[in-house]
């Protein structure tokens, strides 16, 4: 009867200061929060662009592009890569199987242009390959040793990308992390598509600028060619079906070997997922290749989504069972978001998607809950494809 008493008074005592655990709780998934954006994403913030020197010794580069069916985007794009102002270079296109008019095109293309090179992938019945064969045999195609990357489906802002690229390899610079957004459409759909690119070039920027780079883009991405063979490719991620960019960075990646272009120019824009049904596809491949992240790149990571995600559930849990206390979880709200304004207006504009700023209460919200949802649901997929 005793102990009975004494369990009663401690589940009293426990029940009185269950508000203090809770706001305890919120506390602490803010200051997280606050940790990302005030010291890490500042890096970015406080950034300064530099442009290329107009005199500077320009290497020869490779730009390589993996295509399978890419027929209309080949079409479109494809001139903005071939006619860039860049003294010495080529393009490797590598047809990858293409079943439409994707081999005429480059037919077409190849006769126009003397410095375009294609590479042709058959089929066959016993050798089933994602990108990375693809980029492979690009690189093994390449005359040059400097690298660039980038998709049948983008197109450079101007014609001073390669210049832009080539002047951020410094004396030990082997990797560079360019920007590639989406063009933009009128959807919701294209506003979570944008904030999301633009939110994983936040993060990826500012820890190359940290000296902790852990992934890149590959539709907007260089890298020295010595630096691929010495460390034998994809060799060690081969099978996971996506990865020829983030997880190259993420094995390849050090404290002083990345360096990022984040000039006007440089900006490559590609063409958005334009259903939901896609976007999930594209998002649920790129899922597999966290998962063999360093160690310390998945806490990282994992520490900024689920802090993000658990902030929001917490606020609204700690705003429904305490409303009289509804200024609490008002204050962590408004915190959190002036301090993302103050921080992200200044990357939206370097990142030309200064309107999101406006959408940020929105689709912050939904951005870290659909990105749990689609990573739990992704990892069931086995099935290796690339487009």
């Amino acid at each position: 009867m005793r102990l009975s008493l004494w369990a009663m008074l401690d589940l009293h005592v426990f029940l009185a200061n269950l508000h203090y655990i809770v706001f305890g709780i919120l506390g602490l998934f803010l200051l997280i929060q606050l940790y990302y954006i005030l010291f890490v994403y500042s890096k970015l913030s406080r950034y300064q662009i530099e442009s290329h020197e107009a005199d500077a010794d320009l290497p020869p580069i490779s730009v390589i592009i993996c295509a399978r069916n890419e027929q209309d985007n080949l079409r479109q794009f494809l001139p903005s890569i071939l006619e860039q102002d860049y003294p010495n270079f080529e393009v490797i296109v590598v047809n990858d199987f293409s079943t439409d008019e994707t081999p005429w095109i480059l037919q077409e293309f190849e006769e126009q242009y003397g410095h375009l090179k294609i590479v042709d992938i058959k089929e066959h019945i016993r050798l089933k390959h994602g990108k990375k064969f693809a980029a492979s045999m690009g690189i093994k195609a390449s005359t040059h040793q400097t690298l660039v990357f980038t998709d049948a489906d983008c197109a450079p802002q101007s014609d001073q990308w390669l210049k832009e690229v080539a002047s951020a390899f410094k004396s030990e610079t082997e990797i560079v992390l360019g920007y590639s957004p989406y063009f933009k459409k009128r959807s919701l759909l294209n506003l979570l598509i944008r904030f999301e690119t633009s939110h994983t070039a936040i993060s990826y920027l500012a820890y190359a600028l940290k000296g902790n780079a852990y992934m890149g883009v590959g539709r907007n991405m260089a890298y020295k060619k010595e630096l691929f063979f010495r460390n034998k490719g994809f060799a060690s991620h081969m099978h996971i079906k996506s990865g020829d960019d983030d997880l190259f960075v993420n094995q390849n990646a050090t404290p002083t070997n990345v360096n990022i272009v984040l000039a006007p120019t440089a900006i490559v824009y590609s063409a958005p997922k334009t259903t939901w049904k896609s976007y999930y596809k594209q998002k649920a491949r790129h899922s597999g290749a966290s998962t063999i992240y360093k160690k310390r790149h998945q806490r990282m990571l994992g520490t900024q989504l689920v802090s993000a995600v658990l902030f929001y559930v917490t606020l609204i849990a700690v705003t429904v069972a305490f409303p009289s206390f509804w200024y609490i979880p008002l204050t962590a709200y408004l915190l959190r978001l002036f301090t993302q304004w103050v921080i992200f207006t200044p990357i939206y504009k370097k990142l030309e998607v200064k309107e999101l700023i406006w959408w940020l209460p929105l689709v912050d919200f939904i951005y870290y809950f659909y990105i749990c949802i689609n990573g739990l649901f992704s990892r069931k997929k086995k099935k290796i494809s690339w487009k």
